[in-house]
């Protein structure tokens, strides 16, 4: 296993990872790729598949010109965006990382092939830089999914690669990490530390997973107390702030008579919905493993907190991280973490798995406890469709991380209340995650050609 827990964690915006933040990444990629650009007289970008048919509700655009700018998902202030991008359109050129100045208008510059699909993977694109002499470099790059990238034929090569064989405790399958487990004698987040510090050291580790945390809880905040309405064209209203209002209100009223046991969950729902609307406004999120599922593992984070009385909660948030990391690496491995892939199953079944295991590492659960609450997570998502209305994250996805949230505390439960010992291995339901996805029918993998997408009227958006 060639990924680490900062892979699957990545700072970026909303309100896509593989729409958004891998085309950034990209688009910089490919200019640094092709060296200087002195002589470079234009740029053009061409969309497929996913890219193409969703691209415009998920910011696709936006992400590209950002990208051949030299912006990068962490870096980039999101409330600058729209100035930025203005400034490109009212010019009629754009700079190249920043330097080299070209003639570029999105109408022109970006090519939307909404019929057509390269091979390696439905999000799909072709960078191509044209040069003083005529003559021009071209390369071809797809969005995996999380943020991740690769370039054509790169991921086979990376296939081969001996990355693995440098941490002490390898794994491509949860089989081989529960073995590991039970020949060294330490827990599932003891062994990616172990295998994180194979890379970098103690302090670094938790720096970076706190920096993680430190971002995931700001998102919740603000989207807590940020009202109005989500772009995109929908008129979809924000409605976690005012939920959380009233929930607050209620709280702490003097007539308390009227509170319900599932009051609490009610919160959790509120903390992933907050997430979510922040990434469908643009906002600063990280990928947990996906934007469009970013919210439920934040959301669980902060329950497990603020409301499960942890002795030592710096460490048991770290734990969750680091256990939450290994079940989306088994994930992206032996399945996907895209929903143009394999659906949203992808995307929230896996944030569920995550954050579930995550959860039972946390409360002190076993390797096999772990195991089990991720198997409850993927197995009662599978068959999800991804099917945005406009082509948007907003409509089921805002409301698929609530309940994504308290399925992971549902499943975390039951795998506590038991010895660990369980019919489904993970192992068996990630490759049938994977085999659902593959015979899944393209119109239900983040194109917006079925399910809710086409049965409900909306505006006459560009991305439909």
């Amino acid at each position: 296993m060639d990924m680490s827990v900062f892979d699957l964690f990545k700072i970026g915006i909303g309100p896509s990872s593989s729409h958004t933040v891998g085309p950034m990444v990209a688009a910089r990629r490919f200019l640094l790729d092709c060296g200087p650009l002195a002589a470079a007289v234009g740029v053009e970008v061409a969309l497929y598949g996913s890219l193409a048919l969703t691209g415009i509700g998920h910011a696709t655009d936006k992400a590209i010109i950002l990208g051949l700018m030299g912006e990068t998902p962490q870096g980039v202030d999101p409330d600058a965006v729209d100035d930025l991008l203005a400034e490109v359109e009212l010019d009629g050129a754009l700079r190249l990382l920043g330097e080299q100045e070209v003639p570029f208008s999105a109408k022109t510059g970006l090519l939307w092939h909404r019929g057509a699909s390269l091979p390696e993977h439905p999000n799909g694109m072709r960078f191509t830089l044209k040069l003083a002499d005529g003559s021009v470099i071209e390369r071809v790059f797809y969005s995996i999914g999380g943020g991740f990238i690769h370039a054509a034929g790169e991921s086979q090569a990376r296939q081969s690669g001996a990355g693995a064989a440098t941490i002490p405790y390898p794994f491509d399958t949860m089989d081989q990490l529960l073995a590991h487990g039970q020949a060294s004698g330490l827990s599932i987040p003891q062994m990616m530390r172990a295998n994180e510090r194979a890379h970098m050291s103690d302090e670094q580790l938790d720096a970076g997973i706190d920096t993680i945390w430190q971002v995931m809880r700001d998102c919740i905040a603000h989207g807590l107390v940020t009202g109005g309405q989500l772009p995109g064209g929908l008129n979809v209203k924000r409605r976690a702030a005012n939920l959380w209002r009233q929930a607050q209100e209620a709280k702490n009223g003097a007539n308390r008579a009227n509170d319900l046991p599932h009051d609490a969950v009610h919160q959790v729902s509120l903390y992933a919905m907050a997430v979510n609307e922040e990434n469908a406004a643009g906002g600063r999120v990280v990928t947990a493993p996906t934007n469009g599922a970013a919210g439920i593992i934040p959301a669980v984070l902060r329950y497990y907190a603020e409301d499960c009385r942890p002795s030592d909660p710096v460490k048991g948030v770290r734990e969750f991280m680091l256990t939450s990391a290994a079940i989306g690496m088994l994930c992206k491995k032996n399945a996907s973490i895209s929903g143009a892939e394999i659906g949203c199953q992808g995307e929230v079944g896996v944030a569920c798995a995550m954050a579930a295991a995550g959860l039972v590492a946390a409360l002190g659960g076993s390797n096999e406890q772990i195991e089990n609450a991720a198997e409850i997570g993927i197995e009662h998502h599978l068959g999800m469709t991804c099917d945005p209305i406009g082509g948007l994250v907003q409509i089921p996805c805002i409301e698929r991380n609530g309940m994504g949230a308290i399925k992971a505390i549902t499943a975390a439960s039951l795998a506590l209340k038991g010895d660990g010992t369980h019919f489904v291995s993970l192992d068996e339901v990630i490759e049938t995650m994977r085999q659902t996805g593959a015979d899944m029918q393209d119109k239900y993998k983040e194109t917006s050609l079925g399910g809710l997408a086409i049965h409900v009227i909306t505006v006459n958006h560009a991305a439909c």
